[in-house]
């Protein structure tokens, strides 16, 4: 038996502890900009294993700071993988630098080592300064980090982890032991994303978290404005301090413009809230995703479940699917059809950014065959804590329901 009439592919989990964490807020002093900013960041840097975490109001900020943070600009080249949101590669355009699109596994939609060499031995080719490299973890799924970080070290290029699906994934390091995402074992900056479908949810909201406390100071004074008030940072100093040489508590400069990333204390409150259950909330996940592998077996070889990736204990964000439209003898546009219309939503993830008009218009036409292979078959099906083990069976029987009938 189904939980709800309809079932999306992804909802957030709010209880009522959440909704009294806002209204407590709602209560204090601070609505914006106050201590429970600097509480939720402290919380998370120590949940995923990072010195600093940087607290902004989305996923696509916190990529977006990343970048400024690592000194993109005109000029440069960021390596993104093709299947991913578009905000992994518009950042690089939000500072004038450019997108050097990178191939992926056609089986699991993540960028490989290979891949990766690819990408930057062609833009190297044509004289391309490729700058960082930002693998994205697909679906919960890390992105192949170990060997991806290998070929960074090997050609000087800082990462930047698109890690937006990926809270609370572990996976095995290759020195031995377990990783975190976001831990900054191989990448400079990892951004996270707490939208409404993702693991936690505040809303819209987004964290960066990093082991450089350059990199973390850069981030914070580019979130609010680009304001500086450290007085160790202010330049004018006839205006910033008094004929007592203290510093005038009013004052602040601007270096450079910024932008007001700010997530305010309102939605840090749920954040906190959210983050207290994310094991909960978690273990969940990985459950459903059990019961999908299982029940899916009926519907080999039309339909399977991405593979997993060696080593990976993923948080999943997604429960995506590959299906064989071409053997089925239907469109994915009516497969999605009939389930919607028994109670099952779908979602698509993603059109190959190197397909947008936008890009085609800037670099021409790319020829990466693995991004297109996954995207022509990829389905992501209903995955949410709140589901109940029936929910799993009904969208199982309904995907079958819906196959057999071409």
């Amino acid at each position: 038996m189904a939980t709800s009439p309809f079932l999306p592919y992804g909802r957030q989990t709010i209880e009522e502890d959440d909704i009294a964490a806002v209204a407590s807020a709602l209560r204090a002093e601070y609505l914006t900009t106050g201590p429970t900013v600097a509480a939720f960041e402290c919380a998370f840097a120590q949940r995923v294993g990072a010195s600093h975490a940087v607290a902004c109001n989305s996923g696509t900020a916190a990529l977006h700071l990343s970048t400024i943070a690592l000194g993109l600009g005109p000029g440069d080249w960021l390596v993104v993988p093709s299947m991913t949101f578009v905000a992994s590669a518009n950042v690089a355009r939000l500072v004038g630098a450019d997108v050097q699109f990178a191939d992926v596994d056609p089986d699991r939609g993540l960028m490989t080592e290979a891949t990766l060499r690819e990408a930057i031995d062609g833009a190297e080719r044509i004289g391309r300064n490729v700058k960082a490299i930002m693998p994205v973890h697909l679906s919960g799924r890390t992105a192949f980090l170990a060997e991806i970080a290998g070929v960074g070290r090997e050609k000087g290029l800082p990462i930047i982890e698109d890690a937006c699906h990926a809270l609370g994934t572990t996976y095995d390091d290759a020195g031995g032991g377990t990783a975190r995402v976001g831990d900054g074992r191989y990448g400079r900056l990892a951004a996270f994303s707490f939208h409404p479908v993702k693991t936690i949810a505040v809303g819209e909201g987004g964290m960066v978290t990093t082991n450089d406390a350059r990199l973390a100071d850069r981030m914070r004074q580019q979130r609010s404005h680009g304001v500086v008030r450290y007085p160790d940072l202010l330049r004018d100093r006839a205006l910033a301090f008094g004929h007592d040489g203290t510093p005038n508590s009013w004052y602040y400069e601007m270096h450079e413009p910024g932008f007001n990333y700010r997530l305010p204390d309102i939605l840090c409150a749920l954040g906190l809230s959210q983050l207290a259950k994310l094991d909960r909330f978690v273990a969940r996940r990985r459950a459903l995703a059990a019961l999908y592998d299982r029940a899916l077996e009926g519907l080999a070889p039309l339909v399977r479940p991405v593979p997993p990736v060696p080593g990976c204990n993923p948080a999943p964000h997604l429960y995506a699917v590959l299906i064989n439209f071409a053997m089925s003898g239907m469109s994915r546009q009516k497969v999605m059809a009939g389930l919607k219309a028994r109670g099952v939503g779908t979602q698509v993830h993603y059109i190959p950014v190197h397909r947008q008009p936008y890009y085609r218009e800037r670099y021409g036409e790319l020829c990466l065959p693995g991004a297109d292979a996954y995207y022509e078959r990829e389905l992501s099906l209903p995955l949410f804590p709140s589901m109940a083990d029936g929910d799993v069976t009904h969208v199982v029987e309904s995907l079958g329901d819906v196959l057999q009938q071409r």
